[in-house]
């Protein structure tokens, strides 16, 4: 675990995706970009998980919300640890 990780800070989970799959809710990328961070967070060791999604955000840009949202969180301090998975494979 990350020596910063204390049981008040959140472990971030960052989930995004430029394009949705035209369901309601989210995509099935983002629904499986979760799942394999909820379970890496468990199989590691890091807990009070909070989820941080943009679905259909382009990563071209930061304007995000939940992206602002989860920086301003970190500079906050609630933050500990942030997990995402790379989409770049």
């Amino acid at each position: 675990m990350n020596n910063r990780q204390t049981d008040q800070t959140i472990t971030a989970l960052y989930e995004r995706l430029s394009r949705d799959d035209e369901l309601l809710g989210d995509s099935n990328s983002i629904i499986g970009q979760k799942q394999m961070l909820e379970d890496y967070a468990a199989q590691h060791g890091f807990t009070n998980c909070a989820h941080y999604t943009d679905d259909g955000y382009s990563g071209g840009t930061f304007e995000r919300p939940s992206w602002k949202r989860l920086l301003a969180d970190i500079e906050t301090g609630k933050v500990g640890t942030v997990l995402a998975k790379d989409m770049s494979h």
